[in-house]
């Protein structure tokens, strides 16, 4: 499959009254055509920071994008000007927002601000854009979609107004959707219906997806490769089976050790992270996740280390990789998040 996106190097940072936030720290990562890559971690890792630099959707000031590419289709799109950036926003790379009570403008029906990305995007009438949103309704599931088409967004339930924000993003059938965190607000029943219609969506337009989340369940269904992201950083990098089958960073190990399993014992704890992140102001000069690892050496503290292959398509950024891998393998019971002890 050939490359979509390819981000390289990518750093954005905030300027406060209290310094320099640095939020993403050189993040490089791909997506093919047609592929589905999670991104995941906890919140204020940098998962929606990098996407929002892709789109150029950070605001300025406070924040900048001090350096990286952003290569989509072999344009840089960080170089490109505005106009150019509008026509690829919504058209060619769409968004579908956390927050689906709040994502969507109340005082416009739904007819109005789905038509506009078809009036703008792909030159339709108001008539056409009209028949083709109710189109876009039925293909997200919304029943009785003709008579629904001008009501407001506050006649609609959560889980709807989602399915809504989908049929926005697939408007103009994109061949990029960026999803950050859709589910989050919405209950468990809701949150597998809006995956599943994703997923079918996926198959019948062909498009690649970016799914962010901090919910490694979805993942497991729903993505072809991970990067788990951890202070601005991509820490690691594999295909799903990989990250779920061979995790090789502390923090991987502790994310899927802290999540519940239907295959677990009965009696089995989940196994919190203990600790807090790093302060993004002012960065360790060694590993970021020093603090709260329990594999962690001197060699830790001095030195960051760089994302590397240890396997095929599989990299991780961590000195003691193969001990990951062995305490993984052997199911240490031990909290991932225990500090030791350090003289």
């Amino acid at each position: 499959m050939a490359t979509l996106l390819e981000v390289k190097d990518l750093r954005t940072e905030f300027h406060t009254q209290d310094g320099i936030v640095h939020a993403v720290n050189g993040v490089s990562f791909s997506v093919d055509e047609g592929e589905t890559l999670g991104l995941v971690g906890e919140s204020g890792c940098g998962k929606s920071v990098s996407v929002l630099s892709v789109m150029r959707l950070i605001p300025t000031p406070p924040g900048k994008i001090p350096s990286g590419q952003v290569l989509f289709q072999g344009r840089d799109l960080l170089k490109v000007d505005d106009e150019e950036i509008r026509s690829v926003r919504g058209n060619k790379i769409a968004m579908v927002f956390q927050d689906p009570m709040t994502s969507l403008n109340p005082v416009l029906t739904i007819s109005t601000q789905i038509s506009e990305a078809l009036e703008l995007h792909l030159g339709m009438t108001k008539e056409q854009a009209r028949k083709r949103s109710v189109e876009l309704l039925k293909m997200v599931g919304i029943p009785e979609a003709e008579a629904r088409i001008d009501d407001y967004p506050h006649q609609f339930s959560g889980g709807m107004r989602q399915r809504v924000m989908i049929a926005m993003a697939l408007s103009c059938s994109p061949q990029l959707l960026i999803a950050d965190e859709p589910t989050t607000a919405l209950d468990v029943t809701i949150q597998a219906q809006i995956t599943d219609i994703v997923k079918r969506l996926k198959h019948e337009l062909g498009m690649a997806i970016i799914w962010i989340t901090h919910d490694l369940g979805v993942i497991a269904g729903l993505a072809d490769r991970v990067n788990v992201m951890y202070a601005g950083y991509v820490i690691e990098s594999a295909p799903n089976k990989e990250i779920f089958g061979n995790p090789s960073h502390p923090y991987t190990l502790g994310l899927l050790a802290s999540i519940p399993r239907l295959d677990a014992a009965r009696k089995s704890k989940l196994t919190p992270i203990e600790g807090l992140p790093p302060d993004l102001i002012q960065l360790p000069k060694g590993c970021p996740f020093y603090a709260r690892c329990k594999f962690r050496t001197e060699k830790c503290l001095h030195e960051n280390p760089p994302l590397e292959l240890v396997a095929v398509r599989h990299s991780t950024a961590c000195w003691h990789w193969q001990e990951v891998q062995k305490a993984h393998a052997a199911g240490s019971a031990e909290p991932i998040g225990r500090v030791p002890e350090v003289a």
